[in-house]
């Protein structure tokens, strides 16, 4: 994230994990409190997800977001809708509400209206910062160079929480990619890519590069770890440097167990992550870890 950036990340970050905190720490489930944690974020436009998500190659916002409940190992996804303010309300309502688990772009948005969701003006999820990035983007192509991305801020959005009854959930909520194609879905909506809770192992969340993550399953491969006896700071880290060595990808992941305890890692120049139990608050953007 540019230099400019850190201190929104930051309140965005903090504001977000103090709202799902007081649903937790009033008795709410984890499923409670991932979803508010995350609707908070995509209303923050310093994220990549609702309003003041990358655009689409034609101009538009397109977000995908999904649930899952580590108790029942339920789940609820949403892709490519335009027209919902809040995505990862719309995948809460699949979870809880239909015997399917993933709806895409009409069909989602249709769904989620006969279940009480409103339907906006996509014009109302674009900002002008993220026109502007666009045409940067458009133009280096056109030019043949790349645009640097990644300078402008990749900020997927997700959380993981474990509950006073011991139930594990995770959410994930994007924009996607900028200039993305039209119709094109990544790895935060698909369970097991960026999205994963077992009451068993863990709960994951992932932002970055959303090929490369779905091509490892990389959600699922870190809380694997988990079940097989590593910490789930040793199965964040390990999770990073594998899909770095097998495809450069990059980004970051944040893992939780039944135990309570947390890992986070990136390799990216910086993460916004923060973490919140009953003895202590941490909010703060990581750096990159250095060899």
């Amino acid at each position: 994230m540019p230099d400019e950036l850190v201190e929104a990340h930051e309140r965005g970050v903090r504001n977000a994990l103090r709202t799902g905190w007081a649903l937790l720490d009033g008795g709410g489930s984890a499923l409670d409190a991932v979803e508010a944690t995350v609707r908070v974020m995509e209303d923050d436009d310093t994220f990549d997800a609702g309003r003041g998500s990358f655009l689409t190659s034609d101009g538009r916002v397109q977000c995908d977001a999904l649930m899952m409940d580590g108790a029942t190992l339920r789940a609820g996804g949403v892709g490519c809708v335009e027209r919902i303010r809040n995505p990862i309300s719309a995948a809460r309502k699949v979870l809880e509400d239909s015997p399917h688990v993933y709806f895409v772009a009409q069909g989602a948005e249709r769904f989620a209206a006969a279940h009480g969701i409103e339907l906006i003006e996509n014009s109302e999820l674009v900002i002008e910062r993220e026109r502007e990035h666009l045409r940067r983007a458009q133009e280096s192509a056109a030019q043949g160079t790349e645009f640097q991305i990644f300078a402008c801020s990749h900020d997927t959005v997700g959380a993981v929480a474990l509950d006073g009854n011991g139930n594990l959930a995770a959410a994930t909520s994007t924009g996607g990619t900028l200039n993305k194609t039209p119709g094109r879905v990544g790895d935060a909506s698909l369970i097991g890519c960026g999205t994963y809770a077992d009451n068993l192992s863990g709960a994951v969340s992932t932002t970055g590069w959303g090929e490369p993550f779905m091509k490892l399953v990389l959600g699922k491969w870190a809380v694997d770890r988990i079940a097989t006896g590593a910490t789930p700071e040793e199965a964040a880290w390990t999770a990073m440097d594998y899909v770095k060595s097998r495809l450069n990808g990059h980004g970051g992941i944040i893992l939780l167990d039944r135990q309570g305890r947390m890992g986070m890692a990136h390799n990216t120049s910086r993460m916004a992550v923060g973490y919140r139990t009953k003895e202590h608050e941490w909010c703060t953007v990581k750096l990159e870890r250095r060899s």
